[in-house]
C-alpha cells in the first residue's frame, strides 16, 4: 500500500546535530528508491567535547525516536558512528530501547557494520577517518576487542564534529588508497559526518577491496528491514548494497 504521495515506506533517521552529511547522502541515495521517504530527527552532538563520552544520551535518543514515531516509519535508524568507540553493546541496547519505546524496529551504523563483518568473515580491516590520533587509537583498540585487526589506518587530526564534513572528497579518496595498500579484507570509512559514501563505490572499483561506510551502512540495513531490494544501488553506492542480510 502506498500513501497519497506514492511512498510505500517511511524511514526515521536520528542524526547528530552537527552533521551535514547524513541527510545529504540519505536524500541522494533514496532518489533511486522512490517508494521510500526519509524523515530526520537530531540529537545534540556538537563541538569537540562529548558530554556523554562513554555512553549515549538515552533520554535524548528516545525523545528523538518518539517524535519520529509520530510519523509511523517502518524502521528507525541511528546514523552515527559512536558505537564503534563505546562498544557495540551500547548500540544493541539503544536499538532495543527504541523498539521497546515505540514498537518500531531499529538499527544503527555499528550494528550494520558488525553484521557485515561477521557475515563476510573479514578479520583484517583498514580504517580511514577524519579523527584525531587519540580518538583513532581508541577506535583501533575497540575493533581489536571485537576481534578485528586494524592493519592500516589513516586519520586527519580533526576534533570538531562540524569540521569532519569539510574534508574534500579527493582527500578521502587518497586516504582510502593509502590504507588499501595493506590489502585488508575490508576498508571502513568510519564517521557519519565525513562524506566517504560519495567516493566508496569508485574506490572499490579502483582497489578491489570492499569499502564499508558508516553513513550508508544503516541505510542498507534499514532498507532491507523494510523489504526493499537494494541491489540496484550497488553500482553507485558500493558492493554492500548487493549483499543480503544473513545475520
Amino acid at each position: 500500500m502506498t500513501d497519497a504521495m506514492g511512498f510505500a515506506h517511511a524511514m526515521g533517521v536520528i542524526t547528530p546535530s552537527g552533521n551535514l552529511v547524513v541527510e545529504r547522502v540519505t536524500t541522494a541515495l533514496l532518489a533511486s528508491v522512490p517508494a521510500v521517504s526519509a524523515h530526520f530527527a537530531r540529537i545534540g552532538v556538537r563541538g569537540a567535547v562529548d558530554p556523554f563520552p562513554d555512553r549515549y544520551d538515552m533520554d535524548g535518543m528516545l525523545t528523538a525516536a518518539r517524535l519520529l514515531a509520530d510519523a509511523r516509519p517502518g524502521v528507525i535508524l541511528w546514523n552515527g558512528s559512536k558505537g564503534g568507540l563505546i562498544g557495540v553493546e551500547h548500540d544493541r541496547a539503544l536499538a532495543s530501547a527504541i523498539t521497546a519505546e515505540t514498537g518500531i524496529a531499529a538499527t544503527t551504523s555499528t550494528l550494520a557494520l558488525e553484521a557485515v563483518l561477521r557475515d563476510t568473515g573479514a578479520r583484517r580491516i583498514a580504517l580511514a577517518t577524519p579523527y584525531a590520533e587519540a580518538y583513532q587509537a581508541r577506535l583501533v583498540a575497540r575493533f581489536a576487542e571485537w576481534g578485528f585487526e586494524t592493519v592500516a589506518e589513516s586519520h586527519l587530526g580533526l576534533t570538531d564534529n562540524l569540521s569532519y564534513a569539510s574534508v574534500p572528497l579527493t582527500a578521502i579518496a587518497a586516504q582510502i588508497d593509502t590504507v588499501a595498500a595493506a590489502r585488508p579484507d575490508a576498508i571502513l570509512t568510519w564517521c557519519t559526518n565525513y562524506a566517504a559514501a560519495m567516493v566508496a563505490a569508485e574506490a572499490e572499483r579502483r582497489t578491489g577491496i570492499p569499502v564499508h561506510d558508516a553513513t550508508t551502512l544503516p541505510l542498507w540495513s534499514g532498507l532491507r528491514m523494510l523489504g526493499v531490494d537494494t541491489t540496484p544501488l550497488a553500482a553507485r553506492w558500493g558492493s554492500l548494497f548487493a549483499r543480503p542480510i544473513t545475520a
